[in-house]
């Protein structure tokens, strides 16, 4: 079983023609979700099914394009977009109900509460049966000061997931800086490992089940910075680990605010996250699998999306990821499944369900 834990809505065009009325109108339209067809969005969603196919994926677990969010905005846009993109998301999956999962998006609103997305995280998980919430770690776009993800801002959404047992995608949105939307992914992913890494998130909530897109941005090819700056801020033995620090300023680096944080390196505290490896690169991948091991790696591909462009080497796009995966010698067959099904299973838990065999 192949299980694509990264996927987007592949819509029609009428979708984006809706979101830029939102946008653009001031308010004044748009009191209504987007009204699209079911011929047009059977024609988007088999038109998907023919990519899976293709690339021998089994099942993907979609949510809402990242970079169309409108979280930078008026609540009633982005709580009109949301919930257009996961009723249309709700309909796919009726399509084609053994081929696709859902994960919802959320009308997240720069400079409001993050209780805000609760009426719709209720709305997506009981009503729609979706299996896991999609998060942008940065609402504001890359043009205001959003708390980072260790910030008690996001407590009250960490103690819902924990009470629901629910599972937190993180993938950044839009941005309105002078990135482009690749840039701010990568940025704001790291951003977010590294925040919640020097806190004490996971002291608060042992439970949280946190994947991060793109094998985590930078991290994983930046780790020997995050070791060092998590030495350097140790101010005790790290006991069980048998190593000892002296430490040389109390200035060095972010401050370690975990009390779990403070007995590990930050190694060992990577692997509390779960990884994607919507890398498109096989040794960085190989990198990944060795970092954090194979045990906290889900299949994913964004398929289609940003890696669909052909590699001139092997003649497959980029996010055909499924034979650079098996072509890794260093992995076990009972590690390729991990991957593949088994990491899918444990991240979602019981809402991933996953059917015998597996049609169109």
């Amino acid at each position: 079983m192949i299980i694509d834990s990264h996927a987007h809505l592949v819509a029609p065009p009428t979708l984006y023609a809706y979101r830029s009325l939102l946008v653009v109108s001031g308010g004044q339209h748009g009191a209504a979700l987007a009204e699209i067809k079911d011929d047009e969005l059977k024609k988007s969603a088999d038109s998907n099914v023919a990519l899976m196919d293709q690339v021998g994926t089994d099942i993907q677990c979609l949510s809402l394009r990242p970079f169309q969010q409108i979280h930078h905005g008026r609540l009633n846009d982005s709580k009109l977009w949301a919930r257009s993109n996961n009723e249309l998301i709700a309909r796919t999956i009726a399509f084609h109900p053994n081929r696709f999962r859902g994960v919802a998006a959320l009308p997240q609103s720069h400079g409001h509460p993050i209780e805000v997305v609760f009426d719709e995280i209720d709305y997506c998980i009981d009503k729609l049966g979706f299996i896991g919430i999609l998060l942008n770690p940065d609402p504001g776009e890359g043009l205001e000061q959003t708390p980072t993800l260790a910030d008690p801002y996001w407590y009250p959404l960490y103690q819902k997931c924990v009470a629901m047992d629910l599972a937190i995608h993180i993938h950044s949105g839009g941005c309105q800086g002078r990135e482009t939307y690749d840039e701010h992914f990568i940025t704001e992913e790291s951003l977010a490992i590294t925040s919640i890494a020097r806190s004490d998130v996971f002291g608060r909530f042992p439970s949280l089940r946190i994947m991060v897109s793109h094998g985590g941005g930078s991290i994983p090819y930046q780790v020997g910075r995050w070791q060092s700056n998590r030495v350097m801020q140790m101010k005790k033995d790290l006991g069980k680990s048998g190593f000892s620090f002296q430490e040389k300023g109390s200035e060095a680096g972010a401050k370690l605010t975990g009390k779990s944080v403070r007995s590990e390196l930050f190694e060992e505290t990577l692997k509390r996250f779960f990884f994607d490896t919507c890398i498109h690169y096989k040794p960085s991948l190989e990198l990944l699998f060795g970092l954090v091991g194979a045990d906290r790696c889900l299949f994913g591909t964004e398929l289609p999306g940003s890696g669909s462009g052909v590699d001139p080497k092997t003649n497959r796009q980029y996010d055909d990821l499924k034979p650079v995966i098996e072509s890794i010698a260093s992995l076990s067959s009972a590690e390729k499944k991990m991957i593949f099904e088994d990491n899918a299973k444990k991240f979602f838990g019981s809402r991933l369900k996953v059917p015998q065999t597996v049609s169109a």
